[in-house]
């Protein structure tokens, strides 16, 4: 079956000069072991991870360089590429030899790699302007959500006790109750100059942060 790529193009609304830079960004090494996306998905992470340090900067001028670090992560994940690439339908479009003992999907690794090929592809072929005005379209939704992403409870406390102690904040489980299926931890954290502070979860990682938040509050971090 022929593949329409002028579909993809007025997706991202964009026309390539090159139509082979194109297909070569959703050509997967099983397809051709010599012409395919690697190097391109190589080229496109750094594109990506450039327009969205600068987007921040823009955004945040004043933020922390641990809480801007925390927003770029989640920007640049293969979890955030792969929905991209799900909102475009690249799985519509990749040149793929599938396994007859897999199902006729493509894996979700491929598909999140074949959209910073993609984005590689649009860098090369219409240059920083283009694929800069493409990425923000795109990641648009993602950019906003980024303003509600604040640091989590337990990594302020571990930056607070390295500043002051240069030790990490010390965890215990007090108790672990509960059935398998619902299990309740309780958990205690304490910094060298303060007592435990203890509280509960469904899980030891969600005491854990509640610990550490109620441990900020008594020490009006928080």
């Amino acid at each position: 079956m022929k593949i329409d790529y002028q579909k993809l193009e007025k997706k991202i609304d964009i026309k390539f000069k090159n139509k082979e830079l194109l297909i070569r960004s959703l050509t997967h090494k099983s397809f051709n072991k010599f012409n395919n996306n690697e190097k391109l998905e190589f080229l496109g992470d750094r594109v990506l991870g450039l327009i969205m340090a600068k987007r921040l900067l823009e955004i945040y001028p004043d933020e922390k360089e641990g809480i801007l670090d925390k927003k770029f992560a989640s920007l640049v994940n293969k979890k955030t590429c792969l929905e991209i690439s799900k909102k475009l339908e690249l799985e519509k479009y990749i040149l793929i030899v599938k396994s007859k003992n897999k199902k006729d999907t493509i894996e979700d690794k491929v598909l999140a790699d074949s959209c910073e090929a993609l984005i590689g592809s649009i860098y090369l072929d219409r240059g920083y302007i283009s694929v800069e005005k493409i990425i923000l379209n795109l990641w648009s939704e993602h950019l906003e959500n980024s303003v509600i992403t604040q640091i989590d409870a337990k990594t302020k406390l571990q930056e607070l006790s390295l500043k002051r102690f240069k030790k990490l904040p010390l965890y215990k489980i007090v108790s672990n109750t509960g059935p398998r299926h619902k299990p309740l931890f309780k958990v205690g954290v304490k910094l060298i100059d303060t007592k435990f502070f203890i509280s509960e979860g469904k899980s030891k990682k969600e005491a854990e942060q509640n610990a550490a938040f109620k441990c900020l509050q008594n020490i009006k971090i928080l």
